[in-house]
């Protein structure tokens, strides 16, 4: 006999929402308020190095090197706008100390369309959430600013938890706040390997969220795909009795 369905995890960035404008326009946004005029294109560049630089050397916010959250953006920050030319170190720490605290601002974020009448759905069927997301501490603030926040019994971050997705650690300790057996969990997100392949493997009933339908693994079955939220709720229910 199979367990019944109790809890469905989420992922929360690009999952139930999204930035709502590019890092480039919103770092050139906040370079403007210190009176600079910067190239939004060579800024998104200089980012996207930035970030998968200390990424690489400081994985997870280099919580095991001594590191948090704040710090780590705050490097990334100071970095980013480095490379375009702005050396002030006085302008660099205040321009990275505020828009580490901006991104927590409803205004930068968008909710997708979907997302809340799918949780509420997923409520109403008498499922407990949770979220289970690489991101840091500043994430129940911009879910509570969202008006997201109340649909959750918990939130892990990966900055919290000390280990990220795909690490099947973060799942168990998921597992433990649920309280129930893997087979009784559901897990949503957008990313193949750290949402789906990674939920399956700890014994989760993992879901794909694919909305633009970029995702071409010929191992993914078809009802394990959605391509949008409002698909989750019937395919939930048919693991609830």
């Amino acid at each position: 006999m199979r367990a019944p369905l109790r809890w469905v995890l989420w992922d929360v960035k690009d999952t139930l929402l999204k930035v709502r404008a590019s890092v480039g326009e919103q770092y050139c946004k906040e370079a403007k308020r210190v009176g600079l005029n910067l190239n939004p294109v060579e800024v998104e560049a200089a980012f996207l190095k930035a970030y998968r630089h200390h990424s690489s050397r400081s994985p997870n916010y280099g919580i095991s090197q001594g590191l948090d959250g704040r710090s780590w953006w705050i490097r990334v920050v100071r970095d980013t706008f480095s490379q375009c030319r702005v050396q002030d170190p006085a302008l660099l720490n205040a321009m990275a100390h505020n828009l580490y605290y901006s991104f927590c601002d409803a205004e930068n974020w968008e909710v997708f369309p979907d997302s809340k009448k799918t949780l509420e759905s997923c409520s109403s069927l008498g499922l407990e959430l949770g979220v289970v997301s690489n991101f840091d501490n500043r994430l129940k603030e911009i879910l509570r600013v969202c008006g997201l926040l109340s649909h959750f019994s918990f939130l892990i971050t990966s900055e919290k938890a000390g280990i990220a997705k795909p690490s099947p650690a973060i799942f168990e300790q998921a597992l433990q706040k649920c309280g129930v057996p893997a087979a009784s969990v559901a897990h949503i997100g957008d990313h193949y390997l750290n949402d789906y392949l990674a939920s399956r493997s700890v014994g989760l009933h993992g879901f794909l969220l694919d909305r633009d339908n970029k995702h071409k693994h010929p191992d993914l079955p078809a009802e394990h795909r959605l391509s949008s939220l409002e698909e989750l709720p019937p395919k939930l229910q048919q693991h609830i009795n």
